[in-house]
């Protein structure tokens, strides 16, 4: 058997080394790269860049509110704008008064805490800090003294704030917006990026203000121009051929559906490729976009359920339990009476049962379940709580939970 096996992996490493490829540079599809020509933000990166020019000539720009759905450009708008107005200030020897300091803050172990945050920029001015043990304010001392040692212009980008808000509250935004009145040679400006306008509606008025001094819409792209896009890409990451219009065409239409999200196109694409190259095709075909299609979709659910907050994670266990046991036509008030038992076991202090009405919601958003509102007649209006995943997305949920809950 281990014979076979052995045989079995040696046929299909050579056929991967001897057949024709599918990528030329499979990287140009990640979030992760930056184009010269950004189609259809020529708008957004131009206000970016008249908002940040004053800049070059030592002045202080206003902080910069962007906001916008996933995967409309916010962010690589913002580091294409960036990395140009570093390149012009060091082509006019100014390049030395000028810093950028990117923070994401939606990755874990980065800005969970307000010192993890604090202790992330200072790591980006050159200093180290111990992973914990010093008070906050010491943190902040130390990167006010270094912001000011010299005379710079520095800009602090926060990528997906509002996650940063979610997880620690406005206190930090707040001593950050307000911490140029403490400058006496540098000067500081925020640019936050957001896929949640809503989010800064519940925000401190001081900070609000502050934040927003210039806000930068970022519409979702339509089905059309998400095909310029991916017709772009397709020229840099695959050999002549592979893709074809209809392909292009159909991962920017399934995109558009989804609030017009180009890095779901071009995931679709990657994806789509990838199987390709496994089936043993020499091309990317419209059926190989529908598999890459059902595969995001679990891997996408499955990322929603892990990044959710141990009570949503509780609450949605809770309704699985349910449904494993058979039960129809689930309410509320059911999945209540199971959800404090799941607190019990992991030790959790309970939510109300008005708290948890909210998370099935969030959930329902999230498209995780349905919960819908059945009418009982002169019994008023009730919430009926299902489950719209395949059994294979179950049973990965599932196995997910038993790693992390009980």
């Amino acid at each position: 058997m281990e014979f076979m096996a052995q045989i079995s992996l040696n046929e299909i490493f050579k056929n991967y080394i001897e057949k024709r490829k599918i990528f030329k540079q499979k990287d140009t599809l990640s979030i992760q790269f930056t184009p010269d020509n950004i189609p259809h933000r020529e708008k957004q990166i131009l206000q970016i860049g008249m908002i940040l020019a004053p800049i070059l000539r030592g002045e202080k720009p206003s902080n910069i509110f962007i906001y916008g759905k996933t995967g409309t450009g916010k962010s690589l708008c913002t580091q294409h704008t960036l990395s140009k107005l570093l390149e012009t200030a060091k082509n006019n020897g100014v390049g030395n008064e000028l810093k950028v300091v990117y923070i994401n803050c939606k990755m874990n172990k980065v800005s969970d805490t307000e010192y993890r945050v604090l202790s992330q920029i200072i790591t980006s001015f050159g200093e180290e800090v111990p992973f914990t043990g010093l008070p906050t304010n010491k943190l902040y001392q130390k990167f006010y003294n270094l912001l000011d040692a010299k005379k710079q212009n520095a800009i602090l980008v926060l990528d997906e704030i509002d996650a940063l808000v979610d997880k620690i509250g406005d206190n930090i935004l707040y001593n950050l917006t307000r911490i140029n009145q403490h400058l006496k040679n540098s000067k500081l400006t925020i640019i936050g990026i957001s896929n949640n306008i809503s989010f800064i509606n519940n925000l401190d008025p001081r900070v609000k203000s502050s934040l927003s001094e210039e806000e930068i819409i970022f519409p979702p792209y339509n089905a059309n121009e998400l095909k310029d896009i991916l017709t772009e890409r397709v020229a840099y990451a695959f050999n002549d051929g592979v893709v074809s219009p209809a392909v292009i065409a159909k991962c920017a239409a399934l995109a558009a559906q989804e609030h017009g999200d180009a890095r779901r196109a071009l995931d679709l694409l990657r994806v789509a490729g990838e199987i390709a190259e496994r089936m043993g095709s020499d091309i990317v075909t419209e059926e190989h976009v529908d598999t890459a299609e059902k595969k995001l979709d679990t891997d996408k659910v499955l990322e929603v359920v892990r990044n959710q907050p141990k009570q949503s994670q509780c609450v949605l266990l809770s309704i699985l339990k349910l449904v494993k046991n058979g039960a129809k036509g689930i309410q509320t008030g059911d999945i209540y009476d199971v959800y404090l038992d799941v607190c019990k076991k992991n030790h959790l202090k309970p939510l109300t049962q008005r708290r948890v009405s909210d998370l099935i919601s969030e959930l329902d958003t999230f498209g995780i379940v349905n919960a819908r509102v059945i009418s009982k007649g002169r019994y008023g209006r009730t919430r009926e709580i299902k489950i719209d995943l395949s059994k294979d997305v179950i049973e990965k949920i599932e196995r997910l939970f038993a790693a992390e809950l009980i």
